[in-house]
């Protein structure tokens, strides 16, 4: 790709997409990457997963939930 594409992707990018800076101890960036990868994703997309799945299970109404070994489960 080159250079006016790039700049055009990243104008593209910077007006439909906000980032977030992730911060992780050396070493786990390829454990995530690779667990993602096992599954067939992308980093950014099991990332964006994770975050979907528990902002979903956390918006689930406490009746929901079950207490089991001291933790609660939906």
């Amino acid at each position: 790709m080159g250079k006016p594409s790039t700049a055009a992707q990243n104008r593209y990018i910077a007006k439909a997409y906000d980032r977030v800076n992730l911060t992780l101890p050396k070493g786990r960036k390829e454990e995530v990457k690779a667990h993602a990868e096992q599954r067939g994703e992308s980093l950014n997309g099991f990332i964006q997963r994770a975050i979907d799945e528990t902002m979903q299970r956390d918006d689930t109404p406490a009746s929901d939930t079950t207490e089991r070994d001291g933790e609660y489960h939906a």
